[in-house]
């Protein structure tokens, strides 16, 4: 693929050179396809000549202009790393389509401050605290897979994959499970619906419900999470209502989507590729680093940042107010990060990729998925035979949060 194959004619602000105006919506999680390798199409984003800086005119996200976009790996780190220069203001702030003004707390707060939620937080996310957790998320993942296990088939993305991590997350967090099917719906209006009024709308009746959800764990307080934000306090000082509803509205938007896309990912790759699913069977040493692998491979969210202050950087001019996206579905392929990129390595090292972004906004929550999906991998390995994908099935995948929602495999039952 060549840069004119992707060069567009839209309008874009006067200080972007006409020849880095691209349509990067490919690489932004809007073009299915039904590759083994989802985001086999971004290596044209670092092909040579191509400008390490360009600019996609679209809207994206909660957003009505366009971004600037970085597309290797050094350069997605720069980014994530200068936080002089790029602040993290406005990301995921759709609660501005409902008329709320809160951040989201930790994400939408730059250092210094960002620093006394994160450690806040963090008591809940260390792997000390997950350890705990692990014997829990294992009953849940066992009784789920034992229920379907003898019946030799499950979608694997509707049945389970949107199921298994939701129900980890709610109950870490001390919200019923009797809300799935509502939250699942609110959170597909607000990530996948790209209609900012539904967007909006759906943004009010889940603020709405968390501020009661809120009020009943100040009256009520137990040994969850979410309790423990309601009721939470930093150097001494009682949350304000603001930062209370920022952390409880950020940890729902980050807690029901991610990964679900990951699993139904995971498994898809496993059961178009049999030789990868039987090396897994034959080395279940490699479960650590096959579940890194998963997650460099499936790079779900492209994260953005806000330009501070003008920048020259690659010969054009980012100007303060400017958004510049990372294409984390490009950088996690970069071959001078990683060798053979586009090869599935379960056993591979140093696998330091940006699934869960990257700097002092690496995602909270990084410790749990991965302890969620490597118990999953060992679980249901263990417990189902080779599987496959069931004859007929759309297999179609949109690179992104969107994902994968139905995906129905089959084995022989022992």
């Amino acid at each position: 693929m060549a840069l004119a194959d992707w060069q567009v004619g839209e309008a874009a602000p006067p200080h972007v050179p006409r020849e880095r105006i691209v349509d990067i919506r490919f690489a932004m999680g809007h073009a299915p396809n039904d590759l083994l390798d989802p985001y086999a199409a971004t290596d044209a984003l670092r092909a040579p000549g191509v400008p390490r800086l360009l600019y996609s005119p679209y809207p994206f996200g909660d957003k009505t202009q366009g971004t600037w976009t970085v597309a290797h790996y050094a350069d997605i780190q720069r980014v994530y790393e200068d936080n002089a220069h790029f602040s993290t203001r406005g990301v995921a702030q759709f609660q501005l389509l409902a008329g709320e003004t809160f951040p989201s707390i930790p994400l939408g707060i730059d250092p210094p401050d960002h620093g006394k939620y994160r450690r806040f937080l963090n008591v809940h996310f260390t792997p000390v605290a997950l350890k705990r957790l692990e014997p829990q998320v294992r009953r849940m993942a066992t009784e789920m897979i034992d229920s379907f296990a003898p019946l030799g088939e499950v979608d694997i993305a509707w049945d389970f994959g949107r199921v298994f991590p939701v129900r980890v997350f709610l109950d870490l967090m001390g919200l019923p499970f009797a809300m799935f099917e509502q939250f699942l719906a609110w959170e597909w209006e607000i990530l996948h619906s790209r209609d900012h009024a539904r967007m909006g709308e759906a943004v009010r009746q889940v603020i709405a419900y968390l501020r009661e959800f809120i009020a009943e764990k100040q009256a009520r307080p137990d040994d969850k999470l979410g309790s423990y934000i309601a009721n939470g306090a930093i150097d001494g000082r009682a949350l304000t209502p603001d930062e209370v509803i920022g952390m409880t509205w950020f940890l729902w938007l980050g807690g029901l989507d991610t990964v679900a896309s990951t699993i139904s990912q995971m498994f898809r790759r496993m059961a178009l590729d049999q030789d990868l699913q039987q090396q897994l069977r034959d080395h279940p040493e490699w479960n650590h680093s096959a579940v890194e692998e998963f997650l460099r491979m499936q790079p779900l969210v492209n994260s953005f940042r806000l330009v501070k202050q003008d920048l020259d950087w690659d010969g054009v001019t980012l100007k303060a107010g400017d958004y510049i996206t990372c294409l984390n579905s490009s950088g996690n392929f970069d071959p001078d990060q990683f060798p053979d990129p586009r090869r599935f390595d379960p056993a591979r090292s140093a696998n330091r990729h940006y699934t869960f972004v990257g700097g002092v906004h690496l995602c909270l929550g990084a410790h749990l998925a991965r302890r969620e999906l490597r118990i999953l991998l060992e679980e249901f390995l263990a417990r189902v035979p080779t599987f496959r994908v069931k004859p007929g099935a759309d297999t179609t995948v949109t690179p992104g949060l969107l994902s994968i929602r139905n995906l129905p495999i089959v084995w022989d039952p022992k």
